[in-house]
């Protein structure tokens, strides 16, 4: 995909535009034609190709094919048990050989090499796009959160490597036990902002909730505990691409607005569901921001 792609955007044409997008997520498993999609965005048909490229730096198809393929390259990470002619299939590649062709074209690998060694360095430089989102929503509340125990898997390193932080940490809960998916809450702490800081000083903590201190253990899982105490929380939809938007509005408007001052605790997300389970635009992610 393209980068440094920059454009004045219309506010009015973005809006249609995020349409467009929007409705691409939530029917991404559906024949997808341009008379549709330019209806959808109230574009003529004939210029609909040339308007989208322009404001997105990709066209629509490929916009399209990319989306299903960042889904495919997941289920392939996370889900091992799944037979990739599958996961091709639901990536609506009729055969396996094409989606082969397509998913290596893309990342650099076939998707066999990727499940079994995935570079997500490599994945992150090739899957590039620019985001226009209008945010619509930036309703914040103020919340008390109670006193939690968790389990953490402290990564320290490049952002882009966080999702095999992740695949450890999943696998530490369902060889144990001891922080289920199903019924524990599975939050982030982010230390600093991935744009910022060296790849080698980013720090994350992927955490699951317990009732009772973790043991050592040999996949490198400690015992920390969110704080109890007042927070601002700001509620993001679809792709954790966009979390910060939010967390940037929260730290450079809504704060010096609201005359609130910060505790001294790092901002953490709260993952109410999880992709691939649930499509992009259906993720949920509270944002907490410590308050004294």
């Amino acid at each position: 995909m393209q980068k440094g792609h920059t454009v004045q955007i219309d506010e009015s044409y973005q809006r249609r535009i995020n349409k467009v997008c929007d409705y691409i997520y939530a029917h991404l498993d559906d024949e997808l034609t341009v008379e549709e999609l330019s209806k959808v965005a109230h574009f003529s048909k004939y210029h609909f190709h040339r308007q989208f490229t322009h404001y997105m730096g990709i066209g629509v198809f490929k916009f399209i094919q990319q989306l299903r393929l960042k889904r495919a390259s997941y289920q392939l990470f996370f889900h091992q048990d799944t037979r990739i002619i599958d996961i091709a299939l639901d990536a609506n590649f009729e055969y396996p050989e094409s989606f082969s062709r397509a998913f290596k074209k893309v990342f650099a690998q076939s998707p066999s090499e990727f499940r079994h060694q995935s570079n997500w360095l490599q994945w992150h430089q090739k899957y590039h796009y620019r985001e226009i989102k209008l945010e619509k929503n930036m309703n914040v509340e103020i919340k008390h959160f109670d006193k939690t125990k968790i389990a953490v898997m402290e990564h320290q390193a490049a952002p882009e490597l966080v999702n095999e932080s992740v695949s450890r940490f999943i696998e530490w809960r369902k060889t144990t036990g001891l922080s289920p998916i199903l019924t524990s809450r599975s939050f982030g702490i982010i230390y600093n902002d991935p744009k910022v800081a060296a790849p080698e000083d980013f720090r994350f903590d992927i955490c699951g909730e317990v009732k009772t201190a973790i043991k050592e253990n040999t996949f490198g899982i400690v015992s920390k505990t969110l704080s109890a105490g007042r927070c601002a929380v700001i509620r993001h939809y679809g792709s954790h691409n966009g979390l910060d938007t939010k967390i940037h509005y929260l730290y450079g408007q809504w704060l010096p607005e609201s005359g609130e001052e910060l505790r001294d605790d790092p901002c953490f997300f709260h993952y109410m569901n999880f992709f691939p389970e649930v499509s992009e635009h259906e993720l949920i992610t509270d944002i907490y921001l410590p308050l004294k």
